[in-house]
């Protein structure tokens, strides 16, 4: 069955067993500009619905889930911030957080963690929901991140991008995306990037 959750203004469409496409990315890794570019682009859309007395449609929340994903994307790739995650002793520890409960809270089938920001492709067991394993990931790796850095203060960006696999064709298609977003982003020979074992039928 599948169900509806809030984060933030955005609607977010959940599936007990489902496999989930997630992006999550550094504090600093948008420019102030592009940020008010997003909140204007999604406030537009939210009061278009408001003025007609409703809340966005699903057509609405997903097209502006493509706009937002496109332009963020856009500047992750281009190495927006202070890219903490090319320290190679960071970027390990973001692989070992991932891979830590593989076969236990979750299954995940391809993984890429970019300088700024980090990719996977993750499917939540028995009763471990997404948002619980986002928040367990990205606690721990920060508190390690800022250990090693010898820094303080807010490492990962509060919200992170989720998307529901809905059929085979695309599970092998955003496979592909995250295991050629390095190169695709001008980085040669990049390691911190890989797929696990997984399980033969996995939708």
């Amino acid at each position: 069955m599948v169900t509806v959750r809030t984060r933030g203004r955005l609607l977010h469409w959940g599936n007990p067993g489902a496999v989930y496409f997630v992006t999550f990315r550094l504090a600093d890794s948008l420019p102030k500009s592009v940020l008010r570019d997003i909140q204007f682009t999604r406030q537009n859309i939210i009061r278009t619905a408001q003025v007609q007395n409703r809340g966005p449609s699903l057509n609405e929340t997903r097209r502006l889930a493509r706009l937002l994903r496109s332009k963020i994307e856009t500047h992750l790739d281009a190495g927006a911030g202070s890219c903490l995650l090319r320290n190679p002793a960071v970027a390990r520890t973001i692989v070992e957080t991932l891979q830590h409960f593989i076969g236990v809270r979750y299954w995940l089938y391809a993984w890429c963690v970019m300088p700024n920001h980090v990719h996977v492709m993750v499917q939540p067991l028995a009763k471990n929901d997404l948002a619980g394993i986002l928040q367990t990931w990205k606690s721990f790796s920060a508190k390690a991140a800022n250990r090693f850095l010898h820094r303080r203060g807010e490492f990962w960006q509060r919200e992170y991008y989720d998307h529901l696999i809905r059929n085979e064709k695309e599970f092998a298609r955003i496979v592909r995306y995250v295991l050629d977003n390095p190169k695709k982003a001008g980085l040669q020979e990049w390691p911190w990037v890989g797929t696990a074992d997984q399980p033969s039928e996995p939708i």
